[in-house]
């Protein structure tokens, strides 16, 4: 298991773009998205509404 908490998993863009960001403690993935100086984080949902959770032993 990784030393970090946040692992970023996925990147796209440089000014303005997303991540996807796992808790390395939860398995709970993450969507941070920005637009130059602004930006937002939000979990993200399967097709059910339920958070969508990596494996822990994948890190």
């Amino acid at each position: 298991m990784s030393d970090k908490r946040f692992i970023t998993v996925h990147k796209e863009g440089r000014l303005s773009g997303f991540k996807v960001i796992v808790d390395s403690k939860t398995g709970v993935n993450y969507l941070f998205t920005w637009d130059g100086y602004a930006g937002g984080m939000t979990v993200l949902l399967d097709k059910d509404g339920e958070p969508i959770i990596t494996p822990l032993d994948v890190y």
